[in-house]
């Protein structure tokens, strides 16, 4: 399934969403892909998404959860992917 968060994280003067799988990285890739979401906005385990984007990834599926939501979802299935692993 795909998920996706509020935007709430302020950055280059827009606020941003996240959306990830709960199923496998390669369902995000391609539900990314098919909705113009930019390669440039994979983040380890996660898609970071324009606010004006966010009506749209719904409109075609994603379903709205909490930052806390997706982070659970992400662990739970193996799939989180912490800043820290990869400042090594």
């Amino acid at each position: 399934m795909i998920l996706i968060d509020p935007p709430a994280v302020p950055r280059w003067d827009r606020m941003w969403s996240h959306l990830a799988s709960d199923t496998s990285y390669d369902e995000a890739h391609e539900f990314a892909a098919a909705h113009g979401i930019p390669a440039r906005g994979w983040d380890r385990d996660h898609y970071d998404v324009p606010d004006d984007f966010y009506d749209v990834m719904v409109a075609a599926g994603a379903v709205p959860v909490s930052s806390r939501e997706l982070v659970s979802a992400l662990r739970a299935a193996g799939l989180r992917r912490p800043k820290a692993q990869f400042q090594r």
